[in-house]
C-alpha cells in the first residue's frame, strides 16, 4: 500500500483572499515584515504564494511604510568574512 499515490497535494492559496481583506495597511509593519527577506528586500510571490494584485498592495504599503519610516530601506550587513584592510 502505497500512501504517496493516495496523498493530495497541498493547495496553494492567497493568504488574503482566504481572510477577504480589502486592503493592506502600510501601518501594519507585522504583517508587512513577513513579505521582507532578511536583506529588505520584498519577496517574490512565488516564495509566498499571492496573487498579482495582492503582491502590488503589498509592495505599495511596504514602499509606503518605507517612506514613512515605519521599515528600513536596507539592513546592515552583517559580514563574516572579518576586518579585512583593503589597500
Amino acid at each position: 500500500a502505497n500512501d504517496f499515490s493516495a496523498r493530495q497535494p497541498r493547495r496553494k492559496y492567497c493568504q488574503f483572499c482566504k481572510e477577504n481583506t480589502e486592503f493592506i495597511d502600510y501601518k501594519d509593519t507585522q504583517l508587512l515584515r513577513k513579505y521582507i527577506d532578511d536583506r529588505g528586500k520584498i519577496k517574490p510571490p512565488s516564495r509566498h504564494w499571492r496573487l498579482p494584485q495582492h503582491q502590488h498592495d503589498i509592495a505599495n504599503a511596504i514602499k509606503r511604510a518605507r517612506e514613512m519610516a515605519l521599515l528600513p530601506y536596507t539592513v546592515p550587513v552583517v559580514s563574516s568574512r572579518g576586518n579585512r584592510d583593503r589597500g
